[in-house]
């Protein structure tokens, strides 16, 4: 049987649309949006009420997202030029269409990616005025709705108020300008970060210790080897240089990259950003910033990244000692610097763990990987993947499934599997050294590079939203797995790195928190969380790469499957997960104080607040090109924090522990945005969230 995607259940995402029916589509987005907009706002004050006021605007956001994905998708993943053509003009018209409320990035639901999950409904009215007298006139009048309705209209209100909609004319026009101020001082930044003519001339012995397909790819000039201050180049001199004024000399260089000047333009930032928040009625940037992504102060934040940093104290410390240690046999009675942090850690990681990496990879055949993956999922969240066949997808190498629930055979949703590069094994790997030599490097990468058309990363989109539609009837999420896996070359098995089997566990992870959804608004779909916590999951869900039970379903010898990957090697991987957790962390912690200082205090001297901060922290010196330009860094640390909690508390003992799975599935996943993650946390835990399994569970193998 030949399966249209119109006839299956709940199914309402479009694929395979042509050049001309992306247009069209866009048209359609557009136009609907206008009539819908403009009929809230007709609504007169003292007669709104739900059904006039709320409805439309989820409905909308309901109807629009999988129709507004249905037109970028394609720039993703279309093997043709002028689908993906049509498919990036739609995008840029969209784009402008919303362009006054465009604040939070782009439009894709994505995770693990450099732009934010979309609210569709809010970043239409975000500056329509009109419609938000309407939407706060009914959030003023206190009708009676359940609580998720409740938190949709107070999500739309602040949306609104965080982009000034309360200001007078006045305020809104110095509101646009600051807003300018900061996107031109970020630009300018970056650009100075991005400078690829800055090098270092260095001989062969300057560069001891460093592997010979390295030394072939650097430019020779009178004699020496041009060193390029790009993260490419320096990161591996870092980690593999013997010789240790190399490794300063390299450090210093790639420290200063945007000297002075950057730090100028970071220090006026931070003074505007401030400007910004007080004139938004917030007392500082960080409370601006923390108000939607997790439920505290930045007095709160501070607490907590003090008590971190105090807990790590004694472990920091004890792997200094032992880094100071190796130096001191290596290279005799020398002050030991940042610079020879990575190196030394590198030299330990040596020493304490026996581990192949090589050898570790050719128990990693990708399609092994992949169905190991789906069995554990299956297994553990009590769920059912069955792939449908005989469908039309955008490249033959695609895969469909439905997902189902095990006990009770409800439909929960779909996912596509679209998993191998478009290249050939010889092509992806000229691909990725021609990446390098043009240092294109994954933090230099822009949000939408394609290869062989085709996005060059691992992440997911949400295709469709679960939600409640107004006769009774529900929609459920649909979502695709993109990656870049190698493809069999001669018969021979493509083989995964470790980390890019860690990385595609973590992404399906995303797919399944997608499909569990069951709120009612498509607004709280589980990759539009708020502050990131979509991560927290996944993050949990990490731990199964490290655990032998689990790891083993994934694992099998190239030429003999049966042979899964030893117990050792796992405890060993776990051990090079850990190794100086404490000086990894304390590093995190600067940045994160770093940042939370300058942007809750005023006039903050940052070149004097580093040197009071770094003796916390182990660092002799302090590298801008690490600054963060965001505000929030923070958010990363709490997403671990909770996710190692979560881990230790119900899974760490009984990792396949289907009841637990599918409570976690039930209490955790289910309810996506619809209440608040900690709220979600909390309950699930029966108690707040503690710091000491993170802690316990970054020293345990730490040396």
């Amino acid at each position: 049987m030949y399966w249209f995607f119109a006839e299956l259940p709940g199914f309402n995402a479009q694929v395979n649309l042509s050049a001309a029916e992306i247009k069209r589509l866009a048209d359609r987005i557009i136009a609907k949006s206008k009539e819908t907009y403009d009929a809230v706002a007709a609504v007169p004050l003292d007669k709104v009420n739900f059904a006039n006021a709320i409805a439309p605007l989820a409905e909308l956001d309901a109807q629009q997202f999988p129709l507004v994905q249905a037109c970028v998708l394609p720039r993703m993943v279309s093997p043709s030029e002028d689908i993906c053509r049509a498919s990036a003009d739609a995008e840029k018209r969209l784009d402008s269409h919303f362009l006054l409320c465009s604040s939070n990035g782009g439009w894709l639901g994505l995770s693990c990616l450099p732009c934010k999950n979309p609210v569709i409904s809010c970043k239409v009215t975000r500056q329509r005025e009109d419609v938000y007298r309407v939407v706060k006139a009914f959030m003023e009048r206190g009708e009676r709705i359940g609580p998720e309705a409740t938190r949709f209209v107070q999500c739309l209100v602040r949306e609104f108020e965080r982009n000034g909609a309360k200001l007078t004319q006045a305020k809104k026009e110095e509101m646009e300008k600051l807003k300018s101020l900061i996107d031109d001082l970020n630009l300018k930044y970056i650009q100075n970060m991005s400078d690829f003519t800055k090098f270092l001339l260095l001989s062969e012995e300057e560069l001891a210790g460093m592997p010979p397909e390295f030394l072939k790819d650097l430019e020779e000039t009178d004699g020496k080897r041009k060193v390029l201050l790009t993260g490419y180049y320096v990161t591996p001199i870092l980690e593999h240089c013997k010789v240790g004024s190399t490794r300063k000399q390299i450090a210093v260089a790639y420290g200063q990259k945007g000297g002075k000047q950057n730090v100028a333009i970071l220090e006026k930032l931070v003074q505007i950003r401030h400007r910004l928040a007080r004139l938004l009625g917030y007392s500082n940037y960080s409370d601006f910033a923390i108000e939607p992504r997790m439920p505290m102060t930045s007095r709160k934040v501070l607490e907590f990244l003090e008590e971190m940093s105090e807990q790590l104290s004694d472990l920091a410390n004890r792997e200094l000692t032992v880094l100071k240690e190796l130096k001191m046999k290596e290279e005799g009675n020398a002050q030991f610097g940042m610079e020879d942090l990575l190196y030394y850690m590198k030299r330990g990681e040596q020493h304490k763990v026996d581990l192949d990496i090589g050898e570790i990879k050719r128990y990693f055949p990708v399609k092994l990987v992949i169905s190991g993956m789906l069995k554990m999922f299956q297994d553990l969240f009590a769920l059912r993947f069955e792939e449908i066949k005989d469908v039309e997808v955008w490249h033959d190498t695609v895969r469909l499934f439905s997902v189902w629930d095990a006990s009770s055979s409800d439909l929960l949703g779909y996912f596509f599997l679209d998993m191998f590069s478009r290249l050939k094994a010889h092509e992806r790997n000229n691909e990725l050294i021609t990446q390098h030599k043009t240092h294109k490097s994954k933090a230099h990468a822009l949000p939408h590079e394609l290869v062989e058309g085709k996005y060059d990363h691992t992440c997911v989109v949400a295709l469709q939203n679960g939600y409640m539609c107004s006769n009774g009837s529900r929609k459920v999420p649909v979502a695709v797995l993109l990656s870049q896996c190698p493809k069999e070359f001669d018969g021979n098995s493509a083989l995964l790195r470790f980390p890019e089997v860690v990385r595609i566990f973590h992404e399906f992870s995303h797919v399944v928190h997608h499909i569990s959804n069951r709120a009612t608004f498509s607004r709280f779909s589980s990759l539009r969380l708020e502050g990131d916590f979509a991560e927290i999951p996944s993050l949990l869900l990490e731990n199964w790469c490290y655990e032998s039970i689990s790891l083993k379903m994934m694992s099998g010898f190239y030429q003999d499957i049966t042979k899964s990957v030893t117990t050792e090697a796992c405890q060993s991987l776990k051990r090079r997960r850990d190794m100086f957790a404490g000086l990894k962390l304390k590093q995190e912690i600067l940045l994160c104080l770093v940042d939370q200082i300058i942007h809750t205090s005023e006039n903050v001297d940052i070149d004097d607040l580093v040197k009071d901060l770094h003796p916390k922290v182990h660092s002799k010196r302090f590298p801008f090109t690490f600054m963060s330009l965001m505000t929030m860094r923070v958010k990363c640390s709490f997403l671990k924090v909770f996710a190692a909690d979560l881990f230790t508390t119900k899974f760490k003992d009984d990792l396949l522990n289907q009841h637990a799975g599918l409570r976690f599935r039930n209490k955790v996943l289910a309810p996506g945005g619809s209440k608040d993650p900690l709220e979600i946390i909390t309950d699930y835990l029966g108690r707040e969230p503690s710091l000491q399994p993170f802690i316990q569970s970054r020293t345990r193998n730490a040396l």
